[in-house]
């Protein structure tokens, strides 16, 4: 189990494992530990694939594929619209959805467990100027990607997207 507090948030008594969740021994609280949802963004433009160099750990450095963590209660399709306008300036439009993708954020015992959604999506405005934690933008073909690719998510949505080829082809 990732990361656990060991206090109730509802009443602050201690919390015990119990499986994949939290059980409250003052109050009888249960407490999920759900994978935190995420999304993706493969953008294309001309046959060529977006990917941003990230600015932070983890992977700090590495190409990453656009998006992020979803707020609580905010559709995909909005997370990820929010998502790449921040890291990248553009407004895109989804043209299909590539997969969904296990993973964690980080490594070791306290790592989250994230559940990615990724899209395909073609650029419809903006200014492509990097931001967030994004520090550089680059654009690349199929068949010249870069080796490291942050996040196992985010290397199988490209694996995946390159098997399906480019919707627009």
């Amino acid at each position: 189990m990732p990361f656990a507090p060991r206090f109730c948030p509802a009443c602050g008594g201690a919390v015990v494992a119990e499986g994949d969740r939290l059980l409250c021994q003052a109050c009888g609280r249960r407490t999920y530990t759900n994978s935190k949802p995420c999304v993706g963004g493969l953008v294309v433009h001309e046959g060529r694939l977006l990917l941003v160099r990230r600015g932070r750990e983890p992977f700090k450095g590495w190409w990453d594929v656009p998006g992020g963590f979803l707020d609580a209660g905010e559709h995909p399709v909005d997370g990820l619209k929010r998502e790449l306008r921040e890291e990248t300036g553009l407004e895109i439009e989804l043209t299909r959805f590539v997969g969904i993708y296990m993973d964690t954020y980080g490594d070791g015992p306290d790592a989250d467990d994230t559940l990615n959604l990724h899209y395909e999506a073609r650029i419809v405005g903006g200014e492509l100027l990097p931001g967030d934690d994004a520090v550089e933008i680059g654009w690349f073909a199929p068949d010249e990607l870069p080796t490291q690719i942050a996040f196992r998510n985010g290397a199988e949505a490209i694996a995946d997207w390159r098997r399906l080829g480019p919707a627009d082809r």
